[in-house]
């Protein structure tokens, strides 16, 4: 038997998480709270560039609902 968590549930204080949609779109992109834009690993960076077209850094000076 398994136990349902959410999503938040399951990261540890210092992961990284992305959430993509049932069209495969990325949806959101959470990040620990102590870190910011300037600490996303190099490897979500392509993963999000290679897959979604979208350079978290573009959206530093962004309103901070636009990422999770």
């Amino acid at each position: 038997m398994s136990k349902k968590i959410t999503f938040e549930e399951s990261l540890e204080q210092d992961d990284w998480g992305l959430i993509i949609d049932k069209n495969g779109r990325l949806k959101g992109l959470f990040i620990p709270e102590d870190a910011d834009e300037n600490d996303v690993p190099e490897s979500i960076i392509n993963v999000c560039c290679d897959q979604f077209g979208i350079n978290p850094l573009e959206f530093e000076n962004e309103q901070p609902n636009l990422l999770h």
